[in-house]
């Protein structure tokens, strides 16, 4: 295991959601907080957000140990910003990258070079055999179940096959909420659970009010994963799309791939995503208490497992 953590878990990265706030909230509750560097819609904002994230966990006195943080990298051909971006990662160092939408390549030289760790995101067996090809140090998994842009395998069948060539860090990702399903992804052969959506309407969070209220007045019925908004399937609170002008019936078609976050309808920012888990949520409180529960209910599958044993 490379980190020393509280639980197995990272906060996962979401766009528009996560910020320094919430990353450094989640490090200080020994978890991994990660954030999107597209979030940061120029170079020097992205320069003062990872300076605040570095010098607030740098008082390192907590009991509970400090999680590292993590940059969230798109490694995409249409993302020009790329190189200014691995430069900042150069320079404040994040114990982790996570690349997503690309191969991990681009990124390993640099983040290896001050001894930090490349994890590749993917949706399938065959991209999680191109990044370990290409040379990550790790696998983000994401499966069905996922908020955002998706992935449509079981996470159990996903780890299962990526353990056939793979031994290395492994993160499962889809509709995991509750400190169970987090021992349950340890069970099944992961190293450590991604989670997002439980973090989504904590007071860290900058998601807007009404977004995190939606998710805790939603369930999982309220969701709908479609392809039509971004080209790439993405699961979707009805509720946010119906408000923002869309037929939700008619959403079943696939649109062109476009990653670009604004259009008329101000995709991400008023259509707003979710994962799975979202029932587990039952109100709006700090990533402190999310993590305290998270604990609990893991602990107590732990020993569930040990007294079937």
């Amino acid at each position: 295991m490379p980190f020393n953590l509280r639980l197995p878990v990272i906060a996962a990265p979401m766009f528009l959601v996560s910020g320094p706030e919430l990353v450094i909230a989640a490090c200080r509750a020994g978890i991994v907080g990660a954030f999107p560097t597209p979030n940061c819609r120029t170079a020097e904002e992205l320069d003062g957000l990872m300076d605040t994230i570095t010098r607030a966990l740098k008082d390192k006195t907590s009991e509970t140990p400090v999680g590292p943080w993590a940059a969230n990298l798109i490694t995409h051909s249409t993302n020009t910003r790329l190189p200014d971006d691995l430069a900042l990662v150069k320079r404040y160092q994040p114990p982790l990258v996570i690349t997503a939408l690309g191969s991990p390549k681009p990124a390993i030289d640099t983040v290896h070079s001050y001894g930090g760790l490349v994890f590749a995101d993917v949706i399938n067996v065959n991209l999680a055999r191109k990044a370990v090809a290409a040379g990550a140090d790790g696998l983000v998994c994401i499966a069905a179940g996922a908020g955002g842009h998706t992935g449509y395998f079981s996470p159990f069948a996903f780890v299962s096959a990526v353990r056939e060539f793979f031994k290395g860090p492994v993160v499962i990702g889809g509709g995991i909420s509750d400190g169970a399903g987090v021992a349950g992804a340890i069970a099944a052969g992961a190293d450590y659970a991604y989670v997002g959506t439980r973090f989504l309407p904590t007071h860290e969070s900058r998601a807007v009010e009404p977004y995190k209220q939606m998710i805790v007045d939603c369930g999982p019925d309220d969701l709908i994963v479609s392809a039509a908004l971004t080209g790439t399937p993405a699961s979707w609170l009805k509720p946010s799309l119906t408000a923002t002008g869309y037929d939700v019936a008619a959403l079943e078609g696939k649109a062109a791939r476009d990653y670009t976050p604004d259009t008329a309808h101000k995709r991400w920012r008023d259509t707003w995503a979710a994962g799975q888990g979202l029932h587990v949520v039952k109100g709006i409180e700090p990533v402190s208490a999310v993590v305290d529960a998270l604990e609990r209910d893991y602990r107590r599958a732990v020993q569930r497992f040990k007294a079937q044993t």
